[in-house]
């Protein structure tokens, strides 16, 4: 009985395992390249796909190496590919990125980030790809001068705010939750 009963046990954790292992993330309908999710399927706290959902995600950190792509970063294509997967409408996904501190190098250009680092920049599509999708990119001005990195070598698009702080309190209160990484 007791054979039966282990078999039985492992029988359903080899069914379960394989289950999870025969899906795969995708990225999106939002940012095909980049913020590939898991689908969830049947959630019991259900998404209200109604709802608007606005976002502003506060980006200090960036990786060591010159050659990764922030994952701070990517996590915003996840934001908005998850909520388009899971049947929001784009009309109602909104987001804004605040980059500011050491993730400051991430919004330099390839030519500016080639001449510092010796490559491009691993952000550069992905920052273009959000800000296609209407994605609001902003620069701490503080940071710019703070790091040395002039708007002159910073991706068309983005846009410098007096400070992190100003933008986060600007956008929090027209609505935005913030997302802190």
């Amino acid at each position: 009985m007791k054979s039966s009963c282990r078999m039985s046990v492992l029988l359903l954790f080899c069914l379960h395992t394989a289950i999870i292992f025969a899906q795969e993330k995708k990225a999106g309908p939002v940012i095909a390249s980049f913020g590939k999710v898991w689908e969830i399927e049947d959630p019991e706290f259900k998404t209200e796909r109604e709802k608007e959902f606005k976002a502003v995600f506060d980006v200090m950190a960036s990786p060591d190496a010159h050659t990764d792509i922030n994952p701070r970063i990517e996590t915003v294509a996840r934001y908005l590919n998850m909520h388009a997967q899971a049947g929001v409408s784009t009309e109602n996904i909104k987001a804004a990125l605040i980059m500011h501190n050491k993730a400051s190098k991430d919004l330099m250009t390839n030519e500016a980030y080639k001449r510092k680092f010796g490559t491009d920049n691993p952000n550069a599509e992905l920052l273009a790809s959000l800000m296609a999708a209407g994605v609001e990119i902003i620069f701490c001005g503080q940071s710019s001068l703070s790091r040395d990195i002039p708007m002159t070598e910073v991706i068309p698009g983005v846009k410098k705010s007096l400070s992190a702080m100003t933008a986060l309190i600007q956008l929090q209160d027209e609505g935005y939750r913030l997302i802190k990484f």
